[in-house]
């Protein structure tokens, strides 16, 4: 890449509609620009880091046995009602139709096109296994798009998927691509774990996350201090500590006047918070339903919904609140008339304070033989220093950004989509698959989120753009001219990718550009070029070394091999 030719560009100012650091930077150092909230078009820096990111995902996936192949991006709207997902992806699944109004889904994912192109391969168990993949753009309307290339609306995948005779089977299948997965974010230099997570729409026996490391992500990582527990909060386990043995007292009915928090209500009663149950007053598929819970902790949604068997939960409207006799701010389980759900915390708490269904009053001392509920479970968020599910330890939390998630699918969309095959005993059987994907531009972002620092991005070698920056200090210095284009022509020759700075443009805009677009290795060709020396400066170190013109070819291999 010849920097006075080619479509190249940096911004000198921050990015004002950019969220993240990686956004910022991104735009920035000239690898994408936004087209919309959600959206935005690659230039050729960025298409170099995908390529690269693809590369190491292709050469990984290989590794294992797997076969690439591509679907389409518009798919018939009926695939995705066979297996119930048309309606489970909603809003989020962009539509569009055709011109005898056939409806048609942008793919947001491809379980079911994977299992509809393997009904013609499977028909015995002679068939199978076998793991197919692609790397293509997906589609969802995101309610939110934010933090540039974590959460778009147009993103690129690649998505895997595996198919056996049986769990044994898929067993396997999942560890080559758990190892492969593995492999592909410790190549790219990414700081990350592996979390066990909700199934969500996917479904499904197991899903594990592979999240990179960070402050901007939008999960929040639930780890151990003691032993090598890690879960996404979505789906960690309260464990509930003992049962409360005090004596249980009498119900009291206590007026608070005007106390419509948990804080007020504490404050005016000198209770502590965990003295107390608070309601979350819901709407859980058109249901008022109404949670009670610690007054210290927070709803867990996910957690609801897995438990209700529901498809939708949000907070209950006005109309809904008022098909029973539950008065917001003042809302208990006492007398109530709506579906009641107790998180099992709640089962062991004694005398503790909850609402009355009556404006300006509480009660006081209230326990759970003073009340009828329809059903309990665990549908609270842990807190840090909570009881590990797994060893007794402390939890602890981390956030991360999701760059990978695998599935142990079962049978659900073989079955959906009539993907069977004939066993030894010639009897009819569902394929068992699983599901493995990885989003491309989001391990760009995540990496840049990780290595970054005031001047720009610091890419790993194995991921940036290109490896090498050569920088003529004075272009129409014919010594350095010549010096720098043959450096530029053997770095490339033996397949480093090298661009050459050879702009019109002040050394101080040029090595300001180098660092921020994040180039890992910077040689300058400059006055020292008649004493045969140039400088070799690494993007992740302050040191700048001279290095004799002859040596420094095998100097930058020696660097890009360790």
């Amino acid at each position: 890449m010849r920097l006075s030719e080619e479509f190249f560009y940096t911004l000198r100012e921050n990015a004002s509609d950019e969220d993240s650091v990686s956004g910022n930077l991104l735009v920035r150092a000239g690898y994408i620009t936004k087209v919309s909230n959600g959206v935005y078009a690659k230039l050729p820096l960025g298409i170099k880091v995908a390529e690269n990111i693809k590369k190491i995902v292709r050469d990984c996936m290989n590794e294992k046995g797997a076969t690439e192949v591509a679907m389409p991006f518009l798919i018939p709207i009926e695939i995705f009602e066979k297996t119930g997902r048309a309606d489970n992806f909603g809003s989020s699944m962009f539509t569009l139709r055709d011109r005898i109004n056939r409806k048609y889904a942008l793919g947001p994912t491809d379980e079911e096109m994977f299992a509809l192109v393997s009904l013609n391969k499977v028909k015995s168990y002679k068939d199978l296994p076998y793991t197919i993949y692609q790397i293509g753009t997906k589609f969802r309307d995101e309610m939110r798009p934010r933090l540039g290339l974590i959460r778009t609306r147009e993103f690129t995948m690649k998505d895997a998927y595996s198919f056996d005779t049986d769990l044994e089977g898929l067993d396997k299948s999942y560890q080559k691509m758990f190892d492969a997965y593995k492999k592909i974010f410790e190549t790219v230099g990414l700081d990350f774990v592996i979390v066990t997570a909700d199934t969500g729409v996917m479904g499904g026996m197991l899903s594990e996350e592979f999240q990179a490391i960070s402050d901007t992500g939008e999960d929040i990582l639930v780890l151990c201090d003691s032993c090598d527990y890690a879960s996404n909060i979505e789906i960690s386990k309260n464990v509930v500590k003992e049962q409360d043995d005090a004596e249980e007292k009498g119900v009291e009915l206590v007026e608070t006047p005007n106390k419509h928090t948990i804080e007020e209500v504490c404050e005016y009663l000198n209770l502590d918070v965990k003295q107390t149950v608070k309601a979350m007053l819901m709407n859980v598929d058109n249901e008022l339903v109404v949670l009670f819970i610690r007054g210290d902790r927070e709803l867990n949604e996910s957690k609801v919904l897995k438990l209700l068997k529901a498809q939708e939960i949000a907070f209950a409207n006005d109309e809904l609140i008022e098909t029973s006799n539950a008065v917001a701010g003042y809302t208990g389980p006492i007398g109530l008339n709506a579906k009641i759900v107790v998180d099992s915390e709640v089962l062991g708490m004694k005398n503790f304070c909850c609402g009355a269904n009556k404006e300006g009053y509480h009660y006081i001392n209230a326990n759970i033989k003073d009340f009828n509920y329809d059903i309990t479970g665990d549908i609270v968020n842990v807190k840090e220093g909570d009881i590990c599910p797994k060893c007794g330890g402390k939890l602890v939390f981390k956030k991360g950004i999701e760059v990978g998630n695998t599935f142990k699918l079962g049978t659900k969309y073989s079955e959906g989509m009539g993907l069977n095959y004939l066993d030894k005993d010639n009897k009819l059987n569902p394929v068992v698959m699983g599901s493995y994907g990885i989003g491309i531009e989001r391990i760009a972002a995540a990496i840049v989120e990780q290595n970054n620092d005031e001047k720009g991005i610091i890419w790993p070698i194995s991921v940036a753009p290109y490896k090498v920056a050569i920088v003529v200090i004075n272009p129409k210095d014919e010594e350095q001219k010549e010096e720098g284009e043959k450096l530029y022509k053997a770095f490339n020759e033996i397949g480093i990718d090298t661009i050459i700075d050879d702009r019109a443009e002040r050394p101080g805009v040029k090595f300001n550009d180098i660092d921020l677009i994040g180039i890992p290795i910077r040689i300058t060709v400059g006055k020292k070029i008649n004493e045969n020396i140039v400088e070799l400066k690494l993007r992740n170190s302050e040191e700048v070394k001279d290095c004799k013109i002859e040596d420094v070819v095998e100097e930058v291999e020696n660097i890009i091999k360790k």
